[in-house]
């Protein structure tokens, strides 16, 4: 055996004996999205009646999350850097925390010191014939994690696919391994409705040939690509990708050819989808992972020309504050990426930043084009940095505007039954002259 290998099987232990090494009090990062360490946490969980004050911080996660769960406050605490569904309740009603934080500054807390970790739980693809397991569907902060981190506890699974880039660590880093094969956690795709094309139809016609993408997840990124089956040399450069993505690769619409950094290479940070898109990324030389402090580094983004960053929002007031992190003063989701890529692209050379967001939301009750943001709104994009925004009705341009200006822009695009409405609240604040009648999204008047 290589000197590696009898390294690596010297520290291959069970599940139950590598968490046996987390202590009371300590700060556990796990990996998060699809590459969760799932045997790791439930290994983890099973400790639950031993330890006592176990900080367990992660950004959002696709498994279970049963340190949340009531009766177990005594044990563990989470800290939230991005609020998932597993474990939204319990930071509503106080069994866990939210730390509202750019993505891309997450992990200098981890190298600087200033979030100290006692162990680093992550999921890797088993090591090649030099010893590096990759980190596979979930480079994200983990690589910072890891590499700062007191002790390290990797889950070796057989099913993580080996994708490239920055995306490798070494056997002799590792402190433990627990060897398991098991599928990746998937994220299945969500039908494409019909509010979902009419918001994307407007978006793709903001897209010009050559530009490179930012795409989240959901219905309206997925509805997004389906209407760029025309455009050419398209790149991505993203902190994340799903499944949407493929069928543009394997159409030689995304070529990544006329990308200004990164040539010919789709740049991420994480992957989340289904095992059609695990099989796509594995050892799959198009595909470059990153940390998301690259991925996600204004000036980094701002490097590719023509960046198209399409991000999604919560509410947006009738001068441009973008909430997209709450529901009121419910905390829903996270900061995330947001800031760095509208910044980025703001910067970017032919860039567009791109707000996109239904009109109203309850089956049309309410409007989501408010003229304020509801009490304890989280402001996640400042009015200043916003420069479109889409809805169903239309793309609002703001970018070097007045408050008048962006106000007859967005009610333009609210849902025609709240207009009149906004029209009033700004007329009240003098951002609109009322005598006018309420905008139109064709431009004119109604």
């Amino acid at each position: 055996m290589t000197g590696w290998t009898s390294d690596y099987r010297a520290r291959t232990i069970s599940a139950p004996e590598a968490l046996a090494m987390i202590r009371s009090g300590n700060r556990v990062y796990i990996q998060p999205g699809a590459a969760e360490p799932e045997t790791l946490v439930h290994a983890l969980i099973g400790r639950a009646g031993e330890l006592r004050d176990v900080e367990v911080i992660h950004l959002l996660t696709l498994g279970e999350a049963g340190y949340v769960k009531p009766g177990m406050e005594g044990s563990f605490r989470h800290c939230a850097m991005f609020v998932g569904a597993n474990v939204r309740e319990a930071v509503n009603t106080g069994r866990a925390d939210f730390m509202p934080i750019h993505l891309s500054e997450i992990p200098a807390l981890f190298t600087t010191g200033a979030l100290p970790l006692d162990a680093c739980l992550i999921q890797v693809s088993p090591p090649d014939e030099h010893g590096f397991c990759s980190f596979g569907v979930g480079v994200d902060c983990t690589k910072a994690a890891a590499a700062s981190a007191r002790m390290i506890i990797a889950e070796v699974n057989d099913q993580m696919p080996r994708t490239l880039g920055d995306s490798f660590i070494h056997v002799r880093k590792l402190d433990w391994v627990v060897e398991t094969s098991r599928p990746i956690l998937e994220l299945p795709r969500k039908p494409i409705t019909d509010l979902h094309r009419r918001i994307a139809r407007h978006i793709a016609a903001l897209i010009e040939d050559g530009s490179t993408l930012q795409l989240g997840i959901g219905g309206v990124p997925d509805a997004v690509l389906g209407y760029l089956g025309n455009h050419r040399d398209l790149g991505v450069h993203s902190e994340m990708f799903s499944d949407g993505v493929m069928n543009l690769v394997e159409a030689g619409v995304i070529t990544n050819e006329r990308k200004s950094l990164h040539r010919g290479k789709i740049v991420a940070g994480f992957l989340m989808g289904t095992k059609k898109l695990y099989r796509f990324v594995h050892d799959n030389p198009i595909i470059e992972m990153h940390p998301n402090e690259y991925t996600n580094d204004p000036f980094i983004i701002a490097s590719n020309d023509k960046m198209v960053a399409i991000n999604s929002a919560i509410q947006v007031d009738i001068t441009g504050q973008v909430c997209a992190d709450s529901i009121g003063a419910s905390i829903y989701s996270g900061v995330g990426g947001q800031v760095d890529f509208i910044r980025g692209a703001s910067r970017s050379k032919g860039g567009k930043p791109i707000i996109a967001l239904p009109s109203t939301a309850k089956d049309g009750a309410v409007s989501r084009i408010v003229p304020v943001l509801d009490p304890g709104s989280g402001i996640v994009t400042t009015r200043a940095d916003v420069h479109y925004v889409v809805t169903e009705h239309g793309v609002a341009t703001l970018h070097g505007k007045t408050l008048r200006q962006r106000a007859e822009a967005l009610i333009a695009i609210a849902d025609p039954e709240f207009r009149d409405e906004l029209c009033d609240y700004a007329a009240k604040q003098h951002t609109l002259d009322r005598t006018i009648a309420a905008p139109t999204a064709a431009g004119g008047r109604r």
